[in-house]
């Protein structure tokens, strides 16, 4: 995990996992949606799986 993408993920959640496939776009994009903090939450975790 780059910095690059742990900024990304703080500023703009959705557009950091956009290389991890639709689903986890849609998954973070709905989470950013509810609040600002999950979607964070829910890129930062999604970037940390291998």
């Amino acid at each position: 995990m780059s910095v690059l993408r742990v900024l990304l993920a703080i500023f703009f959640p959705p557009l950091a996992v956009i290389d991890r496939g639709c689903g986890s776009v849609l998954i973070v994009f709905l989470l950013t949606l509810c609040g600002w903090v999950p979607g964070v939450i829910g890129a930062l975790v999604i970037l940390n799986k291998n």
